[in-house]
């Protein structure tokens, strides 16, 4: 995730000060994502110093604003499709793929584990999903669908990897 843009975003909306930005960050990504202050202002630093906000002293704080340069470079970041190439580190991934490796390793059991807790925690995301009001929570149900999908993805690879351990087991193939 890169803070970078999304100050760039907020303040394309409106002028902003540090702790309004912070503030604005956590309500618009439906409360997920914390933002520690401090990193709010190294950030704004950086972009004051590439030209892509210029900050304006308002009695007590910084009031900070979109430049045309920054306006580009977040339209920029729009149109850019994200692509994890190579992809972001997973702990689970690296989890079973090092337990296919290992001689002394059942994956069986940590695939099984796994998908008991993914299924649990499915369960726990549709139920605040279904609590959620969809005409006042939208980036709440937003990240609700992006995390149910992640975790009915996370189901199909385990079931996936299963198989395919179970196939290489009756073929002789491969490690687990």
């Amino acid at each position: 995730m890169t803070i970078r843009h999304s100050l760039l975003a907020l303040l394309a909306h409106e002028p902003a000060h540090s702790y309004q930005l912070k503030g604005d960050f956590e309500d618009r990504t439906g409360g997920a994502w914390m933002l520690n202050i401090g990193q709010v202002y190294t950030t704004l630093q950086r972009l004051e110093r590439d030209g892509f906000v210029i900050g304006d002293d308002d009695d007590q704080r910084t009031v900070y604003r979109l430049t045309a340069s920054g306006r580009a470079a977040l339209d920029e970041w729009f149109a850019e499709p994200i692509i994890h190439d190579p992809p972001p580190r997973d702990e689970l991934t690296l989890k079973v793929l090092l337990a296919v490796g290992a001689d002394d390793v059942d994956l069986h059991p940590i695939l099984q584990r796994q998908r008991t807790a993914a299924v649990e925690h499915l369960q726990a995301l549709t139920r605040q999903k279904a609590a959620a009001d969809p005409e006042r929570d939208l980036p709440w149900l937003l990240l609700m669908d992006a995390l149910v999908l992640r975790t009915e993805a996370q189901i199909r690879w385990l079931d996936i990897c299963e198989a395919r351990v179970a196939q290489a087991t009756r073929t002789g193939g491969g490690g687990a």
